[in-house]
């Protein structure tokens, strides 16, 4: 077991560069299942769940070359409808989209229920109903997801009932290779959609309506090889400029699509926090004053992420004033508050809504992170504390961040990653 030690109270400084996005590799790499050809990935991020998804494919048989930290050949034509081992596949909720691939290619899938991190009640209902629509049956058996389609899938009407990433690209994957036009409703728009059409389109697929609310999937053939270049990690960026925001400082974050930034760098401005936008760079500074209260509400895209609620809350709980969060999208995305709590937050949760009252300073203590993105908010929270701050549980944080540790680092950040004895307590059972 990992954990990173942190001494606070130093603000950042220098240039980071932002990895390839998490969310638009990890439905990517399970496509590739569709592609005939060999596939070229570039700017594929060096996280846990893409390496994870890497010795999926290869154990289903596909010929796997990483010819550098970014960049990954892979070629399915040998790949088999293999049930991916259940250890691996629960340990990501990105597997459902093995689902879909499968599905599309093969005609049957069956797949254990996705893992990953949780922060409440998240259904595939949505995506069961796409499938269906276009002609399978599906059954959810014993732990597993098994869905049929000896005919083939065909083009079909689906109206989701809600905006889902997952089920939107689930579903765009699944169409690529059905008979017919399927349309797609009430779609999620966020940029790493519109990534995976591109990636899609480039081997051969026909996509339209990519980052809109209906996309149109009109079923080909085959898919070919090809070469693909995935999109920079808005959330990754998002983090960087946060932690900058709760420590002070200065910094440029390079490899980034400033336009993807504009919900969160809306936020930042609000509090008070200098941004200035370049091409593909945009420059972060706070200087002396305090943090403004802000309120936040997280929406599906353009709308503030979800994914970058506990990051911003860490700032606020730091901003003078009074400040109302709303998380609209999950039902319990707030276990991390009482880890702010114990560091002298003062945070008031109801339901979906927080309420921050801004403390002068945070004081370091042992934390632990809840899921990816609570763990975020520990370390942006260790960076801006006093004193000294240990992250636990940090698995949680290197399945979606890129050497987080060595990019804190290189901005002057006072943290290092250490490895801790397991703990070899034994508890007695309770019930």
């Amino acid at each position: 077991m990992n954990k990173y030690m942190i001494h606070g109270g130093r603000p950042l400084s220098g240039t980071v560069t932002i990895s390839g996005a998490k969310n638009a590799a990890v439905a990517i790499l399970p496509a590739a299942i569709l592609v005939e050809g060999t596939c070229r990935i570039e700017n594929l991020p060096n996280i846990s769940d893409v390496n994870l998804l890497l010795e999926i494919l290869a154990y289903m048989g596909a010929d796997v070359r990483r010819l550098s930290p970014s960049v990954v050949e892979i070629n399915c034509a040998h790949v088999r409808n293999h049930v991916a081992p259940a250890d691996l596949v629960r340990r990501i909720r990105a597997s459902s989209y093995l689902i879909g691939a499968q599905l599309g290619r093969f005609g049957h899938a069956k797949v254990a229920m996705p893992g990953g991190c949780y922060f409440g009640v998240r259904p595939i209902d949505q995506h069961i109903k796409g499938f269906e629509a276009m002609g399978a049956e599906v059954e959810q058996i014993a732990g597993f997801v098994e869905a049929d389609a000896p005919e083939g899938l065909h083009g079909g009407h689906v109206y989701l009932d809600i905006v889902s990433v997952g089920a939107t690209m689930n579903i765009m994957i699944a169409a690529v290779l059905a008979d017919g036009l399927t349309v797609i409703e009430n779609c999620a728009r966020e940029p790493h959609i519109v990534d995976l059409a591109n990636f899609l389109n480039a081997m051969g697929a026909q996509i339209s309506g990519a980052g809109t609310n209906v996309i149109k999937v009109r079923g080909v053939k085959h898919l070919y090889g090809g070469t693909h270049t995935i999109i920079p990690d808005q959330i990754e960026a998002g983090t960087y400029m946060t932690a900058v925001a709760a420590t002070g400082g200065s910094i440029l974050v390079e490899n980034i699509i400033p336009k993807h930034m504009d919900c969160i760098t809306a936020k930042l401005r609000e509090m008070g926090v200098q941004i200035t936008e370049y091409d593909e760079a945009i420059r972060v500074e706070r200087g002396e004053k305090p943090l403004r209260k802000t309120n936040v509400k997280t929406m599906p895209y353009p709308g503030f992420p979800t994914d970058m609620q506990p990051q911003i809350v860490t700032c606020l709980a730091l901003a003078s004033g009074t400040s109302i969060i709303t998380e609209s999208i999950y039902d319990n995305r707030y276990r991390y508050v009482a880890e702010l709590c114990r560091m002298g937050a003062a945070i008031q949760v109801d339901g979906k809504v927080a309420v921050t009252e801004g403390v002068p300073y945070l004081q370091g203590c042992e934390v632990k992170a809840y899921d990816l993105r609570a763990g975020a908010a520990m370390v942006i929270a260790g960076l801006a504390a006093h004193g000294e701050t240990t992250v636990e549980d940090v698995h949680f944080i290197e399945r979606g961040y890129e050497d987080i540790v060595g990019k804190l680092q290189a901005l002057g950040a006072d943290i290092k990653r250490v490895s801790a004895a397991p703990d070899t307590t034994v508890n007695d059972a309770a019930g």
